[in-house]
């Protein structure tokens, strides 16, 4: 059976065969105007609640999200850095291990003196 939301009950061609499974919180809205009874209210009530919160959650865990991406790309940066330090240091080694073959002074080398 095919999942379908929509703002209040569709007609039956419409439904395909299945029933929908949640409203929209415009959907609970219009059926509360419909329903008029002391219970349907509370129900639209708590609904919209619910609804609320839900709303809440959502923007409350945007801002995580974003707060996360950020130290995510810091710590990307501080790796890129890390790893530049380390290429550094092994040319640094690599000069020390192998130094380059002294180059014989230039100009002219005077009898007498070493």
């Amino acid at each position: 059976m095919a999942k379908i939301s929509q703002n209040v009950i569709p007609s039956r061609q419409h439904l395909g065969g299945s029933h929908p499974f949640a409203f929209t919180e415009t959907g609970v809205a219009m059926l509360s105007s419909v329903l008029k009874s002391q219970r349907a209210r509370e129900m639209n009530i708590a609904i919209m609640r619910a609804f609320v919160a839900l709303r809440k959650l959502l923007v409350e865990q945007t801002d995580l999200r974003l707060e996360i991406e950020n130290i995510k790309k810091k710590l990307d940066n501080h790796d890129k850095n890390i790893e530049l330090v380390f290429q550094y240091l092994d040319e640094l080694l690599e000069k020390k291990e192998n130094p380059k073959p002294e180059k014989p002074p230039v100009g002219y080398k005077l009898k007498g003196k070493s």
